[in-house]
Parts: C-alpha cells; structure tokens; sequence
C-alpha cells in the first residue's frame, strides 16, 4: 500500500559542476542527509554509465523518508532520482528499466508500480522467465508482475508507529537472515493467498472494512511467526511498537483494524475505517500508558496516484519532453 505523507521529493538540474544537496527531511526519524547523497551519487553514477550522458548537474533532495523503516524509501529515492534524470535529458524511458539499472525491483516489484500508479498493489513475485516466455525486457530488466492494483477507499487510514531507535534489516544482513528461515510451509502460502484474494482484494474494492482487516491482520500473524527467528523471536522487530499494536488489536477487537508490521519494520500499522478513529485509538493508547515516549506516531491516508513530475511549473503524468525543452526546465519529482 502507498501512502501520503512520507515524501521523496527531487529537483535536478544543469550546472557547472556536479553538485548535490540536501534540505532538512520532514521527520524527525529521517535517513540522515549525507547517508542520502551518497546513494543518490551512486544512482548518478548508475545512470551516466548506462546511458553515457555525463553533463554535471544540481541535484537537491527536499524530502525523504526514514531509511530502512518500512516505506520502501530506498526504491523511491533511486526512481525519483532516476526519473529526473531522464526528463532533464529528454529520455522516455519505463521506471522498470530505470529500476534495472539502479538495481532496484530485484525481490518485488510493488515498489516499481508504486512510483508509476499508487494504490493497493499485488505482484507475482520474482520468477525464473521459461525459455517460450517474451517478456517485454530482457530477463534482467524485468520486474515481477502486477497482479491487481486498486484505489484503497478515501475514508480508510493509517496509524503508523514509528520506533526510530532501530532500523530494519537491509543488504547483506538482510540476505543472511533469509537464509536462516525454512521455506514458507505450502500450507501457509495458500493460507496467504486465500486471505489476499477473497478477502483483503475483495474488501478493498467494495469498501467492506471488515473482510480486509480480517485479511490484512491474519496475514500478518502467520508471517510475524514465519520471521520472528530472527526478529528476537517476536513478531515485530520493536517490542515497543508490538505492545502498542497488541494493545490496538485488544481495544479494536477482531475486524475492528488491519494491523501489522511494514516489511522489517520497525515501523507498525495499524488501518482502520475513518480519521476518526484513529484518533481515538490514539488518544486512548496514550490514556492507557502503552506508548512509549520514544515512538513517533501519525495517521496518513492511502496515494492512490503515482509520482507527480514538473518540468519548470508545467505538470506531468508521464516524461513527453524534448531534449532542448529539458535543457531550459528544472525537473522536479514528487
């Protein structure tokens, strides 16, 4: 699920010399400025390989999420950066094969379709292509199907805490967890499956609340326990943010919220039917003296759009510029 209020946003632009910069992020569990510009010189130097175009640019990073927390900032930090580049050369070139060349969409490819639509998605995953499969890319470029994509219902909301003590896993360490875990058992990925496609998909689409939380929550229970072996044998990777969520599910009652764990955390959600709401879960969980003052807290609701983009102060849906009017505008990406 894509949502608001955790923004990348990037502007590039020619200049003597190389010169990249970064303003104060928004959250105060932001990744850290120059964490940011080493990766975004890397993704730089990424895309002048692949296309051979080395002119020196600005490149200033407004916005960014915390790294490593759940938002999947790392996939959207190289697509807006890559994107950038490409309306600032006058490239039209699918974000699938930005990704590739960044790296990016190697394990999923919700992130890809995320930057391009927004919404409630479903990917197939990573599969081995056959040799009678004529995939639109070349197998490397290619990303994992999308299966479904769907607007979440505007009403809906997302309780987010946020532990900024701690950080996911990411890279090598990463890598080295997944290889500790057995396979997921076949019983459980039907279990998953079913969840998804007669309830959570189901629910979504017809705005029954219910069905969905039920979904989203059960989903999260079997994979909290398939990963706790190397999440300190908890479902979640911040007892703090477990105990808010356990006392959320207690106070909500089955249905009443789809909650859970984004990726390796340690961010926790927690949806549920109206702004309202979570408003009130909020103010009786601190009433209750389970939030611990380290955590972050906020509501967001569902980006049923994808990435914006101006070139100068003219709005884009997708990249159309020339090579000259990209010489005289300042892509901006959002």
């Amino acid at each position: 699920l894509v949502i608001d209020g955790f923004d990348t946003e990037v502007t590039l632009a020619a200049a003597p010399v190389d010169r990249l910069d970064a303003g104060v992020p928004v959250h105060a569990a932001g990744v850290a400025g120059e964490q940011a510009l080493k990766r975004v010189a890397e993704h730089l130097t990424a895309l002048r390989e692949q296309t051979g175009l080395t002119s020196p640019v600005h490149l200033h990073l407004h916005k960014l999420p915390p790294a490593h927390a759940g938002f999947g900032s790392g996939t959207q930090l190289a697509l807006a950066v890559g994107r950038a580049f490409a309306l600032h050369h006058g490239l039209q070139v699918p974000t699938a094969t930005l990704a590739a060349w960044l790296g990016r969409g190697l394990r999923s490819g919700v992130g890809i379709a995320g930057f391009d639509q927004g919404g409630l998605l479903l990917d197939g995953g990573p599969a081995a292509l056959t040799p009678t499969a004529q995939p639109a890319l070349p197998a490397p470029l290619q990303p994992a199907p999308l299966l479904a994509r769907m607007a979440l219902p505007p009403a809906w909301r997302v309780l987010l805490v946020l532990d900024p003590r701690l950080q996911g896993l990411s890279g090598a360490d990463e890598k080295r967890a997944l290889a500790t875990l057995a396979p997921l058992p076949q019983a459980a990925t039907a279990d998953l499956c079913h969840q998804v496609l007669m309830r959570v998909l189901p629910g979504a689409a017809d705005a029954q609340f219910e069905p969905f939380a039920s979904g989203i929550t059960h989903m999260q229970q079997v994979l909290g326990a398939h990963f706790a072996p190397v999440q300190q044998g908890r479902a979640y990777t911040s007892a703090a943010v477990q105990r808010v969520l356990q006392w959320v599910a207690a106070a909500t009652g089955p249905g009443g919220a789809a909650i859970g764990q984004s990726s390796w955390g340690p961010t926790g959600f927690a949806i549920v039917p109206s702004q309202a709401r979570a408003e009130e879960l909020l103010l009786a969980a601190q009433a209750a003296g389970v939030l611990d003052p380290a955590l972050l807290t906020c509501t967001v609701a569902a980006r049923n759009q994808g990435a914006q983009q101006w070139v100068g102060d003219v709005p884009l849906s997708s990249p159309p510029v020339t090579r000259s009017d990209a010489a005289e505008r300042v892509p901006f990406i959002r």
